[in-house]
């Protein structure tokens, strides 16, 4: 499943890792993604803003709400990279379906996310390098250097308050840009740390397959699967030292 293209606002992410645009062509693009991808596209929600030394929303909220709609028209869901607090806010309002990092959630946003059934993505290996990303921006931008440092020293109490009120998560690493690839064993246990190995172990299976609507141990359903030396549920750092790799009933990796 891909999401096509990150679309962000102009010189407001990582050079060359996005669509850029200015709001009036964020809906056109949006519908383009759409029916480009296979189910989804993503938005960079925030970033900072320079000239305010701040993170800040990268577009205004009515047009966010618009190119939601305009996702959802199509077919295709919505997920939003998103560090800050008032981020969330005009997401939720605006309708999203997912959120990654969510490091500005706060009590407030937990009940409507809860029932409006929108889940997190932590990327707990990416938020881990908030404190070096603080120490570069400390120079030019000491706000948003602080900032950054106090949303990661809230990343493990933000992900227990959300799992305890009934807010879906899910696991990923935002691999592809600073994150490399293959990570997910150590979001996993990240994840532990926080909800627990067998919740942390569900938002990589089970539960993330089925809210994404992949195959499961239904019958018929392709063999994907790994085996491990001992139960992750009491030693979660075994799924980094998987003994096979099945991928549809062919060994793919191990003996």
């Amino acid at each position: 499943m891909r999401a096509g293209r990150h679309i962000a606002r102009s010189r407001r992410y990582l050079r060359g890792a996005a669509l850029e645009v200015e709001p009036e062509d964020l809906v056109e693009t949006v519908r383009k993604e759409a029916r480009a991808g296979d189910g989804w596209v993503k938005l960079v929600a925030d970033w900072i803003d320079r000239s305010a030394g701040d993170l800040a929303p990268a577009f205004p909220a009515a047009v966010v709400r618009d190119a939601i709609k305009a996702a959802h028209d199509e077919g295709a869901r919505v997920t939003a990279h998103s560090f800050g607090e008032s981020t969330i806010d005009d997401l939720l309002d605006a309708g999203i379906d997912c959120i990654e990092h969510a490091t500005g959630l706060q009590p407030r946003h937990l009940p409507r996310m809860a029932e409006q059934g929108v889940p997190i993505v932590p990327t707990l290996v990416n938020i881990a390098t908030f404190p070096e990303i603080a120490a570069h921006g400390e120079g030019k931008f000491p706000v948003y250097a602080a900032h950054m440092r106090a949303l990661w020293r809230r990343r493990f109490e933000r992900i227990a308050e959300a799992h305890a009120a009934g807010v879906r998560i899910y696991a990923g690493t935002d691999a592809g840009t600073v994150i490399g690839h293959g990570r997910l064993p150590e979001e996993i246990a990240l994840l532990a740390e926080a909800v627990g190995a067998e919740a942390a172990l569900d938002a990589a299976c089970w539960g993330a397959r089925s809210w994404l609507g992949a195959a499961g141990l239904g019958e018929g359903d392709p063999a994907d699967l790994i085996l491990l030396d001992a139960d992750p549920r009491q030693d979660v750092t075994t799924l980094s030292r998987p003994r096979c790799v099945l991928r549809a009933g062919r060994v793919i990796a191990g003996e």
